[in-house]
């Protein structure tokens, strides 16, 4: 045995078990009482512009293509809500591309001072509002965001 007292390998006070005697931690605050985090911020700024310029392309192919054209248009924004709920793990990674979309369409929408409208008065245009409309409120009041059962360890379900 060597000198040191308490140095041996048998013993049950190791570095290794967890102390019992220690305060309890109080929980971090989580979701708006949470520090804000400036990477969050600017993803959440990045989807909102890129919501702007989904909307834009997506007003001018449905437009150009209106069968075709209408179901791009929403599965490019269903792709970009979805996305933006998956890579912030949060409901406003959602919401985030889907205000700039739904405020981008909604201008776009509108008319003019002289009464007409930037891209015409048609059913895709509205079809296009309504449906991204309810693809955005569908991505965003997803309950969870799947798992990989690969990091979750769990194989099968």
């Amino acid at each position: 045995m060597s000198g040191n007292p308490g140095k041996g390998r048998g013993r049950a006070g190791s570095s290794h078990a967890p102390r019992r005697n220690a305060p309890p931690r109080e929980p971090g605050p989580t979701g708006f009482a949470a520090r804000p985090n400036p990477v969050r911020i600017a993803a959440h700024v990045g989807f909102a512009i890129l919501g702007v310029l989904v909307a834009i392309a997506g007003s001018l192919v449905q437009a150009a293509w209106f069968p075709g054209g209408l179901i791009i248009a929403l599965a490019a924004s269903a792709g970009l809500f979805y996305g933006g709920r998956i890579l912030t793990r949060t409901q406003i990674g959602a919401l985030a591309p889907a205000a700039g979309w739904f405020i981008t369409v909604f201008l776009l929408l509108s008319g003019r001072p002289e009464g007409d409208y930037v891209f015409g008065d048609e059913l895709g245009l509205v079809l296009f509002m309504l449906g991204g409309t309810a693809v955005a409120v569908m991505c965003a009041t997803t309950s969870k965001v799947p798992q990989s059962a690969i990091r979750s360890g769990r194989s099968g379900t």
